[in-house]
């Protein structure tokens, strides 16, 4: 059954018309779209895209925001000069990757300007590095089914919020009663494994949700009085703080096992499906059509949703769901919606006892977002890798066998090139936006690599200094190439 989940986007523009060449957009849909398709619509989406276009050329290219870009090496006279062998390697390596390569595009303004309350909000990729390999790969026991399953089981509380994926900032969830956007929402989920005659076990969840805060971020200014002694006599100054954060009803104000459904679904062993003892998964289509496209069939837009949970100390879950478009045969890749849940475990499924219990999470608009230099450093990362065996046979992607392996390294992680890139300029190249930094530890990020791999990742990183993240790559022939699940612990120096 396919899961049911809410988008609330802003205003609506025409989308333009397309361009030729490989495009990568960010967009929003019409807020009264109550669910997404699993796969593909036939009637034609209006998109609300930010598009970033450009031609494949093999000269001088100029972009949108009017500035040119060095064209390649020209043949020289010489046939022993070292530039036309740069030149000839370079545009091998450009052939090779054209599927999914994302090129500069237009400039646009940036949301996050720098001011004295300036938060970083969108950024391009952090640099990675090997420092030393501690522990070489090693194969890994497949995880037990009816161990993850007894691990999911229960009922959780949480909360719940949708953040654009151009500028990182908060969307409406709902409308309110007087016709207003809502920005957070508190859910209540219901997991249960479900037992069949004949069938494997398979596990069923049912969420109900409660829309609020039609704030969003925004905080309260809050006046007051400051007396100074000048010269013997006292003056008093009027001034305004902008620390106070707007009170929200509390978890307990509503009655959410009576509330509106926001998701039913049920999970079983489907390929595509990476999943830990421990209750973290990774869940998504095993292959992407990628094909030739077709100018006759421009109305089919293959949609996938990416579902990517981690767990902290067994009680605590974070829940990521990217929801993308395939345009073109693969090469346009279109980002509509990024969902974020954090959910908390309080009772099994059968015993309805949580009431009784404090529920202290806070919603997201009441969060401090990460920070990049909070990522920066030297990391001890553990990692376990999920690689898929498929078969020799075309089109055989049922039960595909996964292969389990682990490593241990020490890496460093560093800040992009460019600090253009963290909002710190009036403009910023959409192009380059691949992160989004997120309140409450969280970073979400969808990347194309110099070699045509597409990542959709998630990470939630806690004060402790431990860093859990989970990625998903798909190759340019468009099926599963590697799923990673990594537990980060930073090194700090006394």
């Amino acid at each position: 059954m396919q899961s049911h989940c809410l988008d609330a986007c802003g205003n609506l523009a025409l989308p333009q018309p397309p361009l030729p060449g490989l495009r990568w957009r960010r967009c929003c849909r019409n807020p009264l779209t109550q669910s997404l398709p699993a796969l593909h619509d036939n009637t034609k989406t209006l998109s609300t895209a930010l598009r970033v276009s450009c031609a494949l050329s093999h000269g001088r290219r100029r972009a949108r925001g009017g500035r040119e870009e060095p064209a390649r090496a020209r043949k020289k006279e010489n046939v022993w000069s070292i530039d036309n062998d740069l030149a000839a390697a370079k545009a091998s390596t450009e052939d090779k990757t054209r599927k999914y390569r994302r090129k500069r595009g237009r400039r646009v303004r940036s949301t996050a300007r720098r001011g004295p309350s300036d938060r970083v909000l969108v950024s391009g990729s952090m640099l990675m590095e090997i420092e030393t390999v501690l522990q070489t790969q090693e194969p890994v026991i497949k995880p037990a089914w009816d161990t993850f399953a007894s691990s999911l089981s229960g009922i959780w509380k949480g909360v719940g919020a949708v953040f654009s994926p151009f500028s990182a900032e908060m969307e409406p969830v709902g409308i309110g009663k007087k016709n207003e956007n809502l920005y957070d929402c508190y859910t209540r989920s219901v997991i249960e494994k479900v037992s069949e005659d004949g069938l494997p076990t398979r596990i069923s969840k049912k969420t109900n949700w409660a829309a609020l805060n039609p704030f969003g971020e925004a905080k309260k200014h809050r006046s007051g009085d400051k007396i100074e002694a000048r010269n013997g006599s006292s003056e008093t100054e009027t001034f305004d703080a902008c620390d106070r954060i707007y009170d929200l009803p509390g978890y307990n104000s509503f009655d959410l096992s009576k509330g509106e459904d926001l998701e039913e679904d049920i999970m079983g062993m489907e390929p595509g499906l990476v999943f830990f003892e421990d209750g973290s998964y990774s869940k998504g289509p095993v292959a992407i059509p990628v094909r030739d496209f077709d100018e006759s069939k421009y109305f089919l837009s293959p949609t996938f949703q990416f579902e990517q949970c981690l767990v902290k100390g067994c009680h605590k879950r974070l829940r990521i769901v990217h929801t993308i478009e395939f345009n073109e045969g693969g090469s346009s890749v279109q980002i509509i919606r990024v969902a974020v849940y954090e959910e908390e475990w309080v009772s099994p499924a059968n015993l309805d006892v949580e009431n009784d219990l404090q529920f202290e999470s806070k919603p997201f608009s009441q969060r401090k977002r990460i920070q990049p230099s909070d990522l920066t450093g030297s990391w001890k990362v553990f990692e376990i890798s999920a690689t898929p065996i498929f078969s020799e046979e075309p089109g055989d992607e049922s039960g595909v066998p996964f292969v389990y392996l682990c490593t241990e390294t020490l890496k460093k992680r560093s800040l992009p090139d460019s600090s253009a890139f963290f909002g710190e300029e009036e403009v910023l190249d959409m192009q380059d936006v691949t992160i989004l930094w997120l309140p409450g530890g969280i970073t979400g990020y969808v990347d194309v690599a110099k070699d045509g791999i597409l990542t959709i990742g998630v990470g939630w990183y806690s004060d402790e200094g431990i860093n859990l993240v989970m990625e998903r790559d798909y190759g340019m022939d468009g099926k599963l190439k590697e799923v990673r699940w990594k537990s980060e612990v930073k090194r700090r120096w006394t």
